[in-house]
């Protein structure tokens, strides 16, 4: 009797853990060969460790958008146990209304008065200037072949696997600042998350060792991690590039070998 009463309180537990895990905010494993949609429903609880950018990153969602949703401004601060929301349409704008009708005559007639001719050619080269700040010389972050190409159909993949040893170097495919370095992404292991500029982010997984910490500003083509296995089943390196939070395939940007 009491062996079955041990069996059953074994069974009740495993199932408790069970559902933990499926209750859980943190993605699953297999999240990384999901399909790269973003997920716009639901809030994640913010635990120790996380960051906007690995938030972001963990939903496939823009981390400028999602810090504007939820309220929080540069330099993005958050802290545990915060609930970030996920829906697109979390905050509405309250506009101020002008009881006044004198008020608002005068307001109607300087609206008319304002020529759209005029800010059309400096909204043009206001888009210009942004257009030649995204582009950016990338470099090969590790010398080893590509073993798994990216995909978003099928096998998904959201970047390139690159074969090595564990130890081999991993550098910066390109400049700028360290804004997540640890393992709290569940299937990426070590993780390195690094931004270019308001639009790119570029990615580096399953490392040994990381040699730069959040906040560090890495060139490119400097060495910040070692070749690893965390979180994989094999020695490799897992790159990827997020271009307004949404995974693209990074040789269409890295230059050919």
């Amino acid at each position: 009797m009491k062996l079955d009463i041990t069996r059953l309180s074994v069974v009740v537990l495993f199932c408790l853990f069970c559902t933990s895990c499926v209750q859980s905010n943190y993605a699953p494993v297999a999240d990384r060969y999901r399909a790269p949609s973003p997920v716009t429903t639901g809030t994640h609880v913010v635990r120790k460790g996380d960051t906007m950018f690995s938030i972001a990153w963990r939903y496939n969602r823009n981390y400028k958008a999602l810090a504007r949703i939820n309220g929080i401004r540069y330099p993005y601060s958050i802290y545990p146990g915060q609930r970030i929301r996920l829906a697109v349409n979390s905050i509405t704008k309250k506009r101020k209304v002008n009881t006044s009708p004198k008020k608002v005559t005068r307001q109607k007639k300087k609206r008319y008065k304002k020529p759209k001719s005029k800010i059309k050619p400096v909204q043009e080269k206001v888009a210009n200037q942004r257009h030649k700040r995204v582009n950016i010389d990338w470099t090969w972050p590790a010398t080893g072949s590509v073993i798994t190409k990216f995909s978003s159909r099928g096998n998904v993949n959201k970047g390139v696997d690159l074969a090595g040893r564990r130890g081999a170097s991993v550098f910066a495919a390109a400049s700028g600042k360290v804004v997540y370095s640890g393992q709290g992404l569940v299937g990426y292991g070590n993780l390195i998350i690094i931004k270019h500029n308001d639009t790119y982010l570029s990615a580096y997984a399953h490392n040994y060792r990381l040699l730069v910490k959040e906040g560090d500003y890495a060139k490119a083509g400097q060495k910040i991690a070692e070749i690893g296995s965390s979180g994989a089943n094999r020695n490799k390196l897992h790159f990827e590039i997020r271009r307004n939070g949404k995974p693209v395939n990074p040789l269409t940007y890295l230059p050919k070998r």
